[in-house]
């Protein structure tokens, strides 16, 4: 991903989350140097995701997929090369949060090994007031 991206990358945000990151959650994604990727099909910009590294472990902060692109295999694809470049640098676990009303994504999450370890109160901004979000967790090889 690079700043040239967000322009896509923000619509996709904006199509598929009540309470988007901002393009400065990206910028800063960038700069501080997250790895930050893009999928694209024939030039068409499909899902991304923004991956934090640090102390031995990996966070996937954002992965997301275009709505025409769903339920495709996309998203397990771009899930494999998260996994696959924290392993890679040295990560022997990735953390993620998940909204609990996002039933597609925890199916993702369980089918590919993550389980579930804790909730996180009040994590996201709802429409009325928070959600929480659910933590799950993936040993690396």
């Amino acid at each position: 991903m690079q700043a040239a991206d967000l322009d896509e990358v923000m619509a996709i945000e904006n199509a598929i989350y009540s309470h988007p990151w901002t393009r400065g959650n990206f910028t800063d994604s960038l700069v501080a140097g997250y790895e930050c990727r893009t999928w694209r099909l024939d030039g068409e910009l499909v899902g991304y995701f923004v991956l934090m590294i640090g102390a031995g472990e990996a966070h996937l902060l954002n992965l997301s997929i275009a709505p025409a692109y769903q339920r495709s295999g996309h998203g397990r694809a771009l899930l494999q090369e998260a996994a696959d470049i924290a392993a890679r640098l040295g990560a022997r676990s990735i953390f993620l949060e998940v909204r609990p009303s996002n039933h597609a994504a925890q199916s993702l999450y369980a089918k590919f090994g993550f389980r579930r370890i804790a909730v996180r109160r009040d994590y996201y901004p709802a429409h009325t007031g928070r959600e929480d979000a659910l933590v799950y967790t993936l040993p690396l090889k």
